[in-house]
């Protein structure tokens, strides 16, 4: 999955630069082949810590504005980070809010400048980031992102993730191969029947 994101946010347009966070050997090892900047999150205190080392590290490097995104959204799509990174700043919004596919959760933040909102990821976030963003008066919208709705953090999100893979014949590649290297292994069917 982070293989798919990284790919997207290469091919996206409007991205100038990519750092990703991470204490993972793995993920690091991938990200340095793909000339991504890599920042150590040493306390591993979880995602809103890791997206507060991100921010600094775009404010360092004088960027106007960074936009957070999760790992694990495979179904990214270039175009729609593109669209969305144009209207937050056509409308000129401090932050653009993407929830997931519940409603409920972020699923990516355009935050403009660096270090204006502090985000704080975790369950039943949109509704603390609108409420920081009202309390903050910092002009913001929840901003629909189709391809960045669904996560994975359930075996629901993964048997979600399969019945949209199944139904394109397109995109998530990387991931596309996992879930068939899973199916072909059993994990679909025991999936099948938790879900």
């Amino acid at each position: 999955m982070f293989s798919d994101v990284l790919g997207a946010l290469r091919r996206s347009e409007g991205v100038d630069a990519i750092a990703v966070v991470t204490d993972d050997v793995v993920a690091e090892s991938i990200a340095r082949g793909d000339g991504v900047a890599v920042l150590a999150d040493g306390a591993e205190a979880g995602q809103s810590h890791a997206t507060e080392i991100g921010i600094a590290y775009a404010a360092d490097h004088g960027f106007e504005r960074v936009l957070l995104v999760p790992g694990d959204t495979p179904l990214i799509n270039p175009v729609e980070i593109e669209e969305l990174l144009e209207r937050c700043a056509r409308d000129g919004l401090g932050v653009g809010i993407v929830p997931d596919r519940h409603g409920t959760g972020t699923n990516a933040l355009v935050i403009a400048p660096p270090g204006s909102f502090a985000p704080s990821f975790g369950p039943d976030s949109l509704e603390r980031h609108l409420a920081h963003a009202r309390e903050s008066g910092i002009v913001h919208r929840v901003e629909a992102v189709p391809s960045l709705a669904l996560d994975i953090d359930t075996p629901a999100d993964l048997h979600a993730l399969w019945t949209v893979v199944d139904g394109q014949r397109r995109g998530a590649q990387r991931t596309r191969g996992t879930l068939a290297q899973f199916d072909r292994s059993g994990i679909r069917a025991a999936l099948t029947v938790e879900a």
